[in-house]
């Protein structure tokens, strides 16, 4: 597990700048003023002003940093720690207070203490967990009784089909259920860019069901408020295959709303 954990944090290490270098991110008006949440998030989490919220691999703090503009007393976490420098500096030249850790999402009970309102985090997060038993049971520890999980992904059942660039139809290409083994991918730059330059060549996934990431919060002792599924999604997923529409989100050209590109679930402690 070490091996795997030093590859994806070496990989994560050298995205951290590229993203924030990057139009997908668009730091620069993030720092004009633009939130970098998508209206789904914001509306569904609902008034977070005056409230604490926990972001779980929170990379380089966009997202943390816009919750602390609506209000939320935040603290970001990520095992990265180019990314976590990067959450600081722009913490800082943006002017909004929020703190940053940098931390393994197991390891966050020995360097972290505290309870909060909110535990947030959002959109491809999961496949780089192998342990969601135990991810879930890091979450309860840190909500306070009453306080609330929030999660938006990509849909496990989208995550089956080859997502190459050359892919001409929905194949069935990985599997549904989590196996103990990694995927073992070779990496081609970035999800924003595919043709960047980064050293690390390879990468490690696991694959959560739907049902596995519902049965761990629930042992964890929380109660699922929601679960909502949606046939759109953040980034073009499967790129020879989708087109974005005028809401920003990226669709199938053909059979549009025929299957499940993201989820969002909110659960209760």
């Amino acid at each position: 597990m070490d091996d795997y954990k030093k590859a994806n944090l070496a990989l994560w290490n050298e995205w951290a700048d590229l993203h924030a270098r990057s139009d997908f991110y668009d730091v620069a008006g993030f720092k004009a003023g633009k939130t970098s949440l998508n209206p789904l998030e914001m509306e569904e989490l609902g008034n977070v002003a005056g409230k604490t919220l926990l972001h779980l691999q929170c990379h380089f703090g966009l997202d943390s940093l816009s919750w602390a503009r609506l209000g939320a007393r935040v603290t970001g976490v990520d095992f990265s720690d180019q990314a976590i420098a990067l959450a600081h500096s722009l913490s800082q030249e943006a002017g909004i207070d929020a703190e940053f850790v940098c931390s393994d999402v197991y390891e966050l009970p020995q360097v972290l203490a505290g309870q909060f309102d909110i535990v947030y985090t959002s959109y491809g997060v999961l496949v780089w967990l192998p342990d969601l038993r135990k991810w879930a049971t890091v979450i309860a520890q840190f909500l306070k009784p009453g306080g609330v999980f929030y999660l938006a992904e990509f849909h496990p059942f989208a995550m089956v089909f080859d997502n190459s660039e050359t892919a001409t139809g929905l194949r069935v290409q990985y599997p549904y259920f989590h196996t103990a083994e990694p995927l073992v991918f070779d990496v081609q730059g970035s999800y924003i860019d595919r043709q960047a330059q980064v050293t690390q060549k390879v990468q490690y996934e696991w694959d959560h069901s739907l049902g596995e990431i519902i049965e761990a919060l629930i042992a964890a002792g929380l109660r699922l408020d929601f679960l909502h599924e949606f046939p759109y999604c953040t980034y073009p997923m499967f790129p020879s295959l989708m087109e974005q529409c005028s809401d920003g989100m990226w669709r199938l050209k053909e059979g549009d709303g025929s299957i499940p590109l993201m989820f969002s679930m909110k659960a209760i402690k």
